[in-house]
């Protein structure tokens, strides 16, 4: 069942140093206001603290009461105010409304502002404004590496994505830059670097930058990270827009896991609490069916019910000494893994009940459709039908994007007409979000006859010097191109399969979305693999709009064991889902790799439309 790893996978770097270097950062920032102090903490910066610092921690530096950052007035009675925010307009209005509010009353107090993971100069701007810059001292605590497992790194900046993607926002690229900065101090440098990207290109710029400027730190250091990829988010929407059915994706999905855990309602632990699970490779039970296909899932939770069973059967015959062994050395652990396993096969049930309810069948095999481009007919009912039913607003965007981009953009007629069937369905609130799909390209709609196309081979035979690059660049996003259906047979993403595919030994990894397609995101890395560079993927490139954005960066692999070459750090700029993580495992233990993925957040195609939509639900 669980893939088998080969005997020379190499050794995963340790990553819990990231953790300690970020608790002892924050323990000394708050070290800085001496004696006791009220904690203000954003919303979104609750779970990762706490997996870096709990309330005992804080406790211990005289954090004496904790608040949530929310729109109305401090109870606190401390004398001393402690703000740990993301560096956001509003959290300043809110501070500075409180400061204020205290001038008004005749208390003084100290303020201090600590921004995570780095602090704006628009931030500074708006204290000032308010006239509070004097009264408020500001820090940056530049925690933007999260280990969530033993290979998967979080910068928890789900923001990143519309910022960048919509709106062309480029102040996170520093946030990245530093911490490819900081990884490279850890753990070495990277003898060879790839990307692809318009962000992937300045990220790396600008930490090359920083690398240069404290030039030493990492020479002689012997890599232990043999190669990096860089990889923008909207080189493939198309994996990211899917329905996942690995196990882990499919958890996601249906319950949304934050920050490395989830909460399992009633419905899935079977008592009227909820329960708050850890998802990591600890958990032996998860890490065990985390990347099979969920058609593979229930057989082997049973089994390995009837295993636990039998252990414990076990104690039946036993004499008194055999009964004591077994009490303090095995039945602890028999104890949590049967806890656990009844976790999962509550969530499988759970999972199953609302797919049944949704028809999961139907909805998967339109997608099949629409990625290999037969029944585009049928497909198109089947959406329409879905927005008339009011299924939900999300996941009829995400069809209408998935159509869209697999099209190339959709025939005016059919834009118009889903366009005003789904306004009337859901209400003319969603508007703007259609303004902000076709923006970023995710929603479009083909120019008549596309004309557009001639035009722009001939500018582009025209414009060859880099200076005039901005004419193409203004074509470019004028008819950003999908060319979905053209990569697919380059890259072979759609295998040719005799017979059944068989889900329960796969042979690629097309597995995680039933056999039907194989990521492209992932295709592009295996292929960068193979050949040690881009070359060769020339008209891949093209048709991905990205000739000019990809780059290759090798440096002397003297110093790099033949270990470290095999171990590849993947960075996803823009978020990047668990069955993406599922197929480059899977082709890690094919080719023996280990991949270790760094994401600005882990998305799926629910957070990527939530992204987009202007009506926050």
């Amino acid at each position: 069942m669980a893939f088998p790893h080969r005997l020379d996978a190499p050794e995963l770097p340790d990553f819990s140093m990231l953790k300690r270097l970020a608790r002892d950062q924050l323990i000394y920032l708050l070290e800085q206001l001496p004696g006791k102090k009220d904690l203000f903490i954003e919303a979104d910066l609750m779970s990762p603290l706490d997996r870096i610092a709990n309330v005992s921690i804080l406790k211990q530096h005289e954090v004496d009461k904790l608040y949530k950052v929310e729109n109305k007035p401090a109870v606190s009675s401390s004398e001393q105010l402690c703000f740990l925010v993301r560096p956001r307009i509003k959290n300043m209005r809110y501070v500075a409304s409180l400061v204020n509010a205290d001038k008004l009353a005749g208390r003084t107090r100290k303020y201090k502002v600590i921004f995570s993971p780095q602090k704006f100069h628009a931030c500074e701007m708006v204290l000032e404004e308010e006239g509070v810059y004097g009264d408020v001292s500001c820090d940056e605590w530049a925690f933007s590496l999260l280990p969530l497992d033993v290979d998967l790194l979080s910068m928890e900046l789900p923001e990143f994505f519309r910022d960048y993607f919509l709106e062309g926002d480029q102040r996170w690229i520093n946030t990245v830059a530093q911490a490819l900065h900081l990884l490279s101090t850890l753990y070495g440098p990277f003898p060879n670097c790839y990307g692809i990207g318009r962000c992937a290109k300045m990220s790396y710029e600008l930490w090359r930058t920083l690398e240069e400027e404290e030039d030493g730190e990492t020479k002689g250091r012997r890599p232990e990270i043999g190669h990096i990829f860089l990889l923008d988010r909207d080189v493939d929407f198309v994996t990211a827009l899917c329905s996942q059915v690995v196990y882990e994706g499919l958890v996601d999905d249906t319950f949304r896991i934050k920050c490395g855990s989830v909460d399992f309602g009633p419905e899935v632990t079977s008592s009227d609490r909820s329960l708050k699970v850890l998802l990591n490779a600890e958990d032996k039970v998860f890490n065990e069916i985390r990347n099979e296909h969920f058609s593979n899932v229930f057989g082997f939770l049973s089994q390995k019910a009837r295993n636990l069973q039998a252990q414990y059967d076990r104690r039946r015959g036993m004499d008194i000494k055999q009964m004591k062994n077994f009490v303090s050395q095995e039945l602890k652990g028999l104890k949590q893994e049967h806890r656990l396993l009844s976790v999962h096969i509550g969530a499988c049930e759970s999972i199953m009940k609302k797919k049944t309810k949704q028809d999961f069948q139907e909805l998967i095999k339109t997608e099949h459709a629409l990625l290999e481009g037969f029944n585009i007919r049928e497909s198109t009912s089947y959406i329409e039908e879905h927005i008339d039913r009011q299924v939900s607003p999300i996941e009829s965007l995400r069809l209408m994007c998935l159509l869209s981009i697999t099209e190339n953009g959709l025939i005016p007629k059919d834009y118009r007409s889903l366009k005003t069937q789904y306004l009337q369905s859901y209400g003319p609130e969603h508007l703007l979000t259609f303004s902000n799909l076709r923006r970023a390209g995710l929603l479009t709609e083909q120019a008549p006859g596309d004309t557009l196309t001639a035009v722009e081979s001939k500018v582009s035979k025209l414009v060859t010097d880099k200076a005039a690059g901005k004419i193409t660049d203004a074509f470019s996003s004028l008819a950003k191109r999908s060319n979905f259906r053209a990569i697919s047979k380059k890259l072979n993403l759609i295998p040719r399969v005799d017979g059944e595919y068989d889900l329960k030994v796969p042979r690629d990894m097309a597995y995680v979305f039933s056999g039907a397609y194989v990521p492209l995101s992932c295709r592009v890395i295996e292929q960068v693999l193979e050949r040690r560079s881009w070359q060769g993927l020339d008209e891949v490139l093209r048709l991905l709009n990205c000739s000019e954005l990809a780059f290759t960066d090798m440096t002397k692999e003297d110093k790099a064991s033949s270990e470290s070459l095999r171990l590849i750090l993947v960075v996803f700029l823009g978020g990047c889902t668990f069955s993406e993580i599922s197929a480059l495992r899977f082709l890690g233990r094919e080719k023996g790799y280990r991949f270790i993925f760094l994401t600005t957040a882990v998305t799926n195609s629910a957070r990527l439309m939530e992204a987009m939509s202007e009506v926050k639900a």
